[in-house]
């Protein structure tokens, strides 16, 4: 897939780091790729590679491909502080990122958004079954009012988040939106979100 040509915009110098693996929401990925650099910011998306130098991946609706090239292990805590938001996307992303070889530890993809949600700098993105990958993690989000997948309302309360029953939530570093097809509301928050922390 060709490179996307940044714009100058109100996030122009912003990263963006975008999980990703096979089962994507097409839409979804590829609103994101194109959306974020209309504002200027750079998108990252980041997997774990396996030892290889990239990997395609196949989307869930259409089996559209997408090859990612950065690895999401090896992220120290500097180069995580250099992304503005990560964001953790709906389809089946997050079921297949949270494998762990060891189940006494959390998934590579778990531990480096248990490290985001230690950056109140840095804000996380989840969207519809991406709050899977959270659990394993539970502590990040108890306490904190979400949104989530029907299916999934069950899963969050059980992690002693908050469900609000709105396509969209933001709380403090937190934004959740309800599912892969509210991508544009999503979106448009946490632009308005990282809009709104840069000027400060």
């Amino acid at each position: 897939m060709p490179d996307v040509t940044l714009k100058e915009g109100p996030l122009t110098g912003t990263r963006i780091a975008v999980l990703i693996e096979s089962d994507f929401y097409e839409p979804e990925i590829f609103y994101y790729r194109h959306r974020f650099a209309e504002e200027g910011a750079q998108v990252d998306f980041l997997t774990r590679l396996w030892g290889q130098d990239s990997i395609t991946f196949t989307g869930h609706e259409y089996r559209a491909p997408f090859t990612a090239d950065q690895s999401l292990e090896g992220i120290g805590d500097e180069a995580l502080r250099e992304y503005a938001a990560l964001i953790v996307p709906s389809g089946m992303v997050a079921d297949r990122l949270r494998y762990t070889e060891d189940v006494n530890r959390p998934a590579p993809a778990a531990e480096l958004l248990r490290r985001a949600f230690a950056e109140p700098d840095l804000v996380k993105g989840v969207i519809c079954h991406g709050m899977w990958l959270a659990s394993a993690i539970p502590q990040v989000v108890r306490g904190r009012k979400v949104v989530c997948h029907n299916n999934l309302v069950g899963d969050v309360r059980n992690m002693g988040a908050e469900y609000v029953d709105q396509d969209v939530v933001v709380d403090g570093d937190l934004l959740t939106a309800r599912t892969g097809e509210h991508h544009h509301l999503f979106a448009r928050a946490l632009v308005d979100l990282l809009v709104q922390r840069k000027e400060r």
